[in-house]
């Protein structure tokens, strides 16, 4: 090996160690040190780290949920460093937003702390993927798909509903324009969770005075919210608006129970407020006023134990409630379990015998 070859070779050996002892040492330095010193010292990032600091997440370190800039690879490390591009380049951005793969990533993070939560999502209806919504073909035969259905069913694809699914129309074959879609879900936990939310984190009762271990929790309303795909923000269900819902010319009762105002938002009536139509839920018949939540576990959206909840074994109709001839029993009975009245089953001179003795 001659001479030059040695002091080229020592040279670029040289360059590497100390370049990889400097990088191990600031990243060392920035997975370590506090936000106030990294995240948030860019002040596009500062409005999320001062948000997170007044959260329930508050104890934990951004990494934990956001991951580190090597946690994904080169992946990472490129979307790291265009930040760092962008600022330079002083693309300002006082807003920043997190794409749907991103938050994806995120929701990983949250099984790890929300295991019970994210087991009992996936369980039901609201851990669908794309595939399953946009190419379901009894659906797409009857009513055509447009742009509005990412309202509710892909509120974070960055796209619109002609760059996501084709043809647009009732006659298909349909198919994904991008088949990396296809299980993706597309009501991700953040839908209805804003992770930066204000709140308190969890703490233990004073054992000492029993009657505060019911009192001293604080409600978990708080710490949900609706994601307007057109505000690009989430909304507090306390700030959602209580539905007015109508039957004919009669004024449906609804509950005011604030979480329902969010389930609403998707499983909302017509324009005209009616009652059942479009994907409206909302119960009247003998369960009017009642809530979502009353039925539906708020995870699982599972309502298999929902009538002990409310009712005897028993009825008044000297009937078990879980065996008659509603949707709850049977999915084919055209008793809706949502819309189920007295007079649905108690007819004629039979009905005004059951109104005399509840009378």
């Amino acid at each position: 090996m001659s001479i030059l070859t040695k002091f080229v070779f020592l040279t670029i050996s040289s360059v590497l160690i100390v370049g990889t002892v400097a990088f191990s040492s600031f990243y060392t330095f920035w997975d370590t040190a506090s936000p106030d010193r990294t995240c948030s010292s860019c002040h596009e990032i500062g409005k999320s780290v001062n948000s997170q600091l007044k959260s329930v997440h508050r104890n934990l370190k951004c990494k934990e949920c956001h991951g580190t800039a090597l946690s994904n690879g080169l992946h990472s490390m490129k979307e790291k460093g265009m930040m760092v591009v962008n600022h330079l380049k002083n693309k300002k951005s006082e807003n920043l937003k997190m794409s749907e793969e991103q938050l994806l990533e995120v929701l990983n993070n949250c099984r790890r702390c929300h295991s019970v939560e994210y087991a009992m999502w996936t369980s039901g209806g609201h851990s669908v993927d794309y595939q399953h919504l946009f190419l379901n073909k009894k659906h797409n035969s009857s009513e055509q798909i447009n742009f509005d259905c990412l309202r509710c069913h892909g509120m974070f694809y960055e796209g619109g509903v002609n760059d996501l699914v084709e043809p647009l129309n009732i006659k298909g074959p349909w198919k994904l324009i991008d088949g990396k879609m296809a299980n993706i879900p597309a009501i991700p936990c953040m839908v209805c969770h804003q992770i930066h939310q204000d709140g308190t984190p969890q703490t233990r009762p004073d054992y000492s005075n029993p009657k505060t271990t019911f009192y001293h929790r604080g409600s978990a309303v708080s710490r949900v919210y609706f994601y307007d795909r057109h505000e690009k923000t989430g909304y507090p269900v306390a700030d959602l608006p209580r539905l007015n819902l109508w039957e004919g010319e009669r004024k449906v009762k609804v509950s005011d129970d604030p979480i329902m105002r969010n389930c609403i938002q998707c499983h909302a009536p017509n324009a005209q407020h009616q009652a059942g139509t479009g994907d409206d839920k909302t119960p009247r018949g003998v369960h009017e006023g009642l809530s979502c939540t009353a039925c539906h576990l708020p995870h699982s959206n599972n309502s298999g134990n929902s009538c002990a909840s409310c009712h005897p074994a028993i009825s008044n109709c000297k009937i078990d409630v879980t065996k008659m001839n509603t949707s709850y029993a049977d999915s084919k009975s055209p008793n809706n379990i949502h819309f189920v009245a007295c007079t649905d089953c108690h007819k004629g001179k039979d009905h005004r015998v059951m109104t005399k003795i509840w009378n």
